[in-house]
């Protein structure tokens, strides 16, 4: 019968398993054994030199790593510190599994704390390696000096994502438990050099990556190092988290900010010298006139599919740091930072290089407006968090340069210091420097609807205020969808008018050089075809970030809801009439809340299913109460803006009869819409600005469809009835006037262009005559020629219009007509309309 297998010592076994898991031997190494073990034999000798057995224990666990670190080993395996230190986590970590099937309950437990306290060490030297990568020697190939940190790539690993840095860990996968163990320490010195490393380093990984790029893996491991309380605390005490200097601007802080690049990933155009590679309108929409739908559809999607990924995983970074309130201040001043440094992007011209790009405030306001769900539910249950006093109040976000619904700084100004008696006294007593400065900044804005600054004192009280979460979230996603989305969608606008001058412009040339071929005409139209090309790349990218995602766009509408619900809570809610005198709460609200729902909802309307689902009825309410209320809105040209928003949802421009009810069976607006649209036809003539009477024109064209529109509904008819019956010689009797005068001006015009172009065409009839000129005049004269056809195909238009409403309402409504002062006016307006027939 065989002899028992001798049972090892407790000793015997942790001696086997410290020697497994570091790869050390303090006895002489025999030519057969692991090439990977090395001899430490200073080890060796200085256990011998204690009197104690050649024996590894958890009491030298410590310096059997130090010397292993520290020591040159020949023939040893080419392995950076850190690949080592990464590889004994592992071993000590398959060690375990095998402990844990130990029988004997004593031995397992004493084994187990030999394995964890293995792996602490690991974890522990590993950080102070990453932190102090001179205390231990790299070895040969795998030195880590390199600029990329070893340690990414076990992140990247981890969160799914591939080795794309290069170098460090090469690509290996981080063994269980170990990631979270590096980063659970709470002692936040000894980790926060690493984090900010790391930091730089996803930074500078996405810093010129567009939409089509490689970012999401950098983004996954963001997100994963700010889950770790360490991970959050060292991201927002990093000093590119706010980068500071004298020469900080609004480009500058997209670019060196540690979220900045990440806001700046884009489909949208951007400064040739920050353009993000590779080129989304070269790469998706290059000669797209001749793709296929199918592939055009495809980058449509895929990009909004690439972008709605991005926004998802700011969002949740930001929602993780604001959840803390370690971390919560520090967003809410970074978010404020970028919107004050930005606020030149609300400028009809944007520096481009002085601004963060329209990428990022796009991002951004994607991103805020997840950051809003919480209280956008459809109730708006927490609308009264909301505080009016912040937009004055709050020392955060700089709003005192905003124009003000209706009213004046110098209104605000006495309002604010009528609230607070203790600042009024405080400020009769500035000095006379003070008193004249303050003299000075208020005549350079005289007459304007800017904010007053806040006093001193107010700026004192406001840094004690402290508002709720949802209070500021609201102001700032409000800021920021002005410089981002609302301004991106201006920029579309302007965009298409280029295509669209450039198209005339081109078809003129070729018109031309067909005629009477030049060399300069075909250099010009090959100019002007490289510019179409441009421009169409740049129109599709806009389509494909912003204008194809309707939940992008249905996000904002809701908070636009929110904000229009609140204000007219601040006038005593949606009922007419309204109060004798605007409330101050109401009149110095930043004029652009209302102007940018008022423009959403025109750009939401033009797109295809846009508004499916979205909630009207309050902005319908909204509209009625204000449009006609200069006491109220200042601004005509805003006022106008709300009957564009009408002249959209009438049905046959919505294609849809969902809008309909808006109109015919919506309470408000039987009582109160032709009423008011009306007084803003006659209030419209004077705009206060010098292009006052050429401006009118369009806005009344906008009323008369509209009017055109709701006489054709009989409930709106007799409203109308009632109205020229009630008001025969106030309003309506003024709307008269107005409309007359503008027939006769018109049609004069029309008469007198209309002799022009048959001038201009006499001249280009010629043919001997018209050859001989120089080719500059002939572009001249050829280009005034389809200008005097456009003025005159407009002024006829509006001539109609005019006319055919006179015509239409005199049937129904005589008296009016028949009043001295009205006859006069008659027989010129038909005497000019009928020239005009004539003359075509």
């Amino acid at each position: 019968m065989a002899a028992a297998k001798p049972q090892r010592t407790p000793q015997e076994v942790e001696d086997i398993v410290i020697r497994k898991i570091f790869l050390v031997s303090i006895t002489e190494i025999a030519t057969t054994t692991d090439s990977r073990i090395v001899y430490l034999e200073l080890t060796a000798a200085e256990i011998l030199s204690e009197d104690k057995e050649l024996r590894l224990s958890r009491d030298c666990m410590e310096r059997v790593l130090i010397d292993r670190l520290s020591g040159e080993f020949a023939g040893a395996v080419d392995e950076s510190p850190f690949q080592y230190l990464v590889g004994c986590y592992h071993r000590a970590h398959e060690e375990g599994k095998k402990i844990a099937n130990m029988k004997d309950k004593t031995l397992r437990s004493e084994m187990e704390a030999v394995v964890r306290q293995a792996k602490k060490l690991c974890v522990n030297y590993c950080r102070i390696h990453l932190a102090n990568p001179e205390l231990f020697p790299s070895r040969g190939s795998a030195n880590s000096g390199g600029a990329n940190s070893p340690l990414l790539s076990l992140i990247l690993a981890e969160v799914g994502g591939g080795n794309v840095f290069g170098g460090g860990g090469g690509g290996a996968k981080s063994p269980p438990g170990f990631l979270e163990e590096f980063f659970r320490d709470p002692d936040f010195d000894s980790l926060d050099k690493i984090l900010k490393g790391l930091y730089e380093e996803l930074r500078g990984s996405v810093m010129k990556v567009s939409a089509l790029g490689n970012f999401q893996d950098s983004l996954r491991a963001l997100l994963y190092l700010v889950r770790f309380p360490v991970g959050a605390k060292s991201l927002v005490n990093h000093e590119w988290w706010i980068p500071k200097g004298v020469y900080m601007n609004g480009r500058a802080i997209e670019m060196t900010s540690i979220l900045g690049p990440f806001f700046h990933i884009s489909a949208l155009p951007d400064h040739a010298f920050f353009k993000g590679q590779p080129d989304v309108g070269q790469q998706c929409f290059s000669d797209a006139s001749t793709r296929r739908p199918a592939d055009l559809l495809s980058s449509f999607s895929t990009i909004k599919t690439v972008m709605n990924n991005l926004y998802d995983g700011l969002a949740e970074v930001l929602l993780i740091l604001l959840k803390s309130q370690d971390t919560r201040e520090s967003v809410l001043e970074y978010l404020a930072e970028a919107i004050n440094i930005n606020a030149s992007r609300a400028h009809i011209q944007v520096d481009p290089i002085t601004c963060a790009s329209s990428g990022m405030f796009v991002n951004l306001s994607a991103v805020m407006l997840r950051l809003c769900e919480p209280f956008l539910d459809a109730n708006l249950t927490k609308r009264d968090k909301i505080d009016a006093k912040y937009v004055h109040c709050s020392n955060r976000l700089k709003l005192s340069g905003l124009t003000a619904l209706h009213a004046s700084s110098e209104e605000v100004t006495e309002w604010l210091n009528s609230k607070n008696p203790a600042t009024t006294g405080a400020t009769n007593q500035y000095s006379d420097d003070q008193k004249r400065l303050q003299q000075s900044q208020e005549a350079s804005s005289s007459g304007s609807n800017n904010f007053g600054e806040l006093s001193n004192e107010n700026s004192a009280r406001a840094e004690k205020t402290k508002y709720s979460f949802i209070c500021e979230c609201f102001f700032m996603t409000a800021r920021v969808l002005n410089l981002g989305l609302l301004k991106a969608f201006s920029d579309f606008k302007h965009l298409v008018q280029d295509i669209s001058r450039c198209e005339d412009a081109l078809a003129t040339l070729k018109a031309m050089q067909e005629r009477t071929p030049t060399p300069q005409a075909e250099l010009d139209i090959n100019r002007l075809e490289k510019e179409m090309e441009l421009y169409s790349q740049e129109k599709l990218c806009y389509e494909a970030q912003i204008l194809r995602d309707n939940t992008l766009i249905q996000n904002a509408l809701s908070l636009y809801r929110l904000m229009i619900i609140w204000l007219v809570g601040l006038v005593g809610g949606f009922k007419m009439p309204l109060p004798p005198t605007c409330p101050m709460e109401f009149a110095t609200m930043p004029e652009h809340f209302v102007e940018d729902a008022m423009e959403l909802l025109i750009f939401a309307s033009r797109i295809p299913k846009a508004l499916d689902g979205v909630v009207l009825e309050e902005f319908m309410n909204f509209i009625i109460m204000f449009m006609a209320s200069p006491e109220f809105i200042k601004n005509p040209y805003l006022r106008a803006k709300m009957v564009e928003v009408l002249n959209c949802w009438m049905p046959r421009r919505s294609g849809s009869t969902a809008t309909a009810t808006l109109f015919e069976g919506h309470q408000l607006s039987l009582e109160y819409l032709v009423r008011n649209l009306l007084k803003l036809y006659v209030d419209i003539e004077f705009t206060g600005s010098h292009t006052q009477f050429y401006d009118k024109f369009n806005i009344r064209h906008n009323i008369a469809e509209l009017l055109e529109y709701l006489w054709q509904v009989p409930s709106h008819r007799n409203a109308w009835r009632q109205i020229a019956k009630e008001e025969e010689k106030g309003v309506y009797l003024n709307f008269l006037n107005f409309l007359i005068n503008d027939s006769i001006y018109l049609l004069d015009e029309s008469l007198n262009k209309i002799l022009e172009l048959k001038e201009l065409e006499a001249e280009m009839s010629n043919t001997v005559e018209w050859e001989r000129r120089p080719v500059q005049e002939r572009q001249e004269r050829t280009r005034l020629f389809h200008s005097q056809e456009n003025i005159i195909r407009i002024d006829m238009k509006l001539a109609n219009e005019d006319v055919s409403m006179l015509a239409f309402t005199s049937e129904q409504i005589t008296a009016p007509f028949l009043l001295p002062e009205m006859v006069i006016f008659l027989f010129p307006t038909i005497a000019c309309y009928a020239s005009c027939h004539l003359i075509k």
